[in-house]
């Protein structure tokens, strides 16, 4: 029986690493990217006018329309997103993830990070792959606590907001999601 679970472990651990290596395959086009972007970020906006707010005080917004999570007890997530400043997309990234443990089912959710300082878009630039939880501060913003937001104290260098969440998965986060550029398909 031992090594019947040890067995099933290597095969979901094969599977999940081929499925995060073969990412790149599953790429969207720079066009398909913005679009979907652009989509997400209206449809924030409609629905939490605290975001709309921090963003238009931002000095970029990093939004990834669409993340694919999936797991049984070893996870993974994908998807693809755009870094705008003043409205304009300067660039591409990825964010990729694994995890272990008691985990099972499938996800998809959107999110977006909100710089509001030089330093903390600074940093997402000259990182080789920036790790979330390792660089700038980060607060995650529900919709309660958005409601309370007091945009003339901001403290924090980054501001998340989770949205569109469907699927099967208890629980999301974004600590140990790696942000890395990358150069997409026109």
């Amino acid at each position: 029986m031992k090594m019947d679970s040890k067995r099933g472990l290597l095969v979901l651990a094969t599977v999940a690493m081929l499925t995060l290596h073969a990412a790149p395959a599953l790429a969207a086009s720079a066009s398909e990217i913005d679009r979907k972007a652009t989509a997400a970020l209206k449809k924030l906006y409609a629905t939490t006018s605290e975001a709309k707010a921090l963003a238009e005080k931002a000095k970029g917004t990093l939004v990834f329309p669409n993340i694919v999570k999936g797991g049984f007890i070893i996870g993974g997530q994908f998807g693809d997103g755009a870094l705008r400043v003043n409205g304009t997309t300067v660039g591409y990234y990825r964010s990729v993830a694994a995890s272990y443990g008691l985990q099972a089912g499938v996800q998809s959710f959107g999110y977006v990070l909100i710089f509001m300082d030089d330093a903390s878009l600074a940093y997402l630039d000259k990182s080789d792959g920036w790790e979330i939880g390792s660089g700038p501060s980060i607060v995650i913003v529900d919709k309660g606590a958005a409601k309370t937001l007091p945009s003339t104290t901001l403290q924090s260098g980054v501001y998340a907001f989770i949205f569109g969440q469907k699927g099967l998965m208890a629980g999301i986060g974004l600590q140990g999601s790696k942000i890395t550029k990358i150069t997409p398909n026109k």
